[in-house]
């Protein structure tokens, strides 16, 4: 034996601590650190908040600007670290933080919006149908979908792209699509492949 201790693999993005690991660092280049111009323009034609759910909260901007506002909001992320990181953002801002399993966790309220936000371009391929699957589970018929897709073909990530025709096969089972933009604000990880989405439970 060499002596040299044997450094286990980095475990992947389907795991907490991949997320727990870059949180630390500091290492986060999907953090905008403010809240995009389509969210506060989605928000300013709602005519009454909406009960929310956002996964993969990480740093938790948008909840807390959802909050300021009065909405109701769940910030769910399953990586301690993010969440310590969404705590010192919301401060006092009337926020439920959740540190939990996207897949997993159970509900504490019927959700009328889920916010998407570079968490479905985080996940593996290998987890999208089950993403599909599991908006739909937490979305009456009516609720809505909205946010922002990564809709592009790169196939390495996380951020891992989407391609039109597979986001389509994930959620128009379930969904229908009432608006599709170009984001125009996108930080540079996304910039130019990002869209604004948002899709309707039939």
């Amino acid at each position: 034996m060499s002596g040299v201790p044997e450094m286990s693999p980095e475990k992947g993005p389907e795991h907490p601590d991949f997320w727990c690991k870059r949180f630390g660092k500091g290492v986060t280049p999907w953090d905008a650190g403010r809240v995009p111009a389509a969210l506060v323009d989605f928000i300013a034609r709602q005519p009454t908040p909406l009960h929310t759910l956002i996964p993969g909260c990480g740093s938790a901007w948008d909840a807390a600007h959802l909050g300021e506002l009065g909405w109701p909001v769940t910030a769910l992320d399953f990586s301690p670290v993010a969440v310590a990181t969404a705590s010192d953002i919301l401060q006092n801002v009337p926020v439920n933080l959740v540190c939990d399993d996207f897949f997993t966790f159970t509900p504490s309220r019927t959700y009328q919006l889920i916010y998407e936000r570079a968490f479905l371009c985080a996940l593996p391929h290998k987890l999208r149908d089950d993403w599909g699957k599991r908006v739909a589970e937490l979305l009456p018929s009516g609720g809505l979908l909205a946010g922002f897709f990564f809709v592009c073909d790169q196939a390495k990530g996380p951020p891992f792209g989407i391609l039109p025709e597979e986001l389509d096969i994930l959620l128009q089972p379930s969904f229908q699509r009432i608006e599709d933009t170009a984001a125009e604000d996108s930080i540079p990880v996304f910039a130019g492949r990002e869209r604004w989405q948002v899709w309707r439970r039939r």
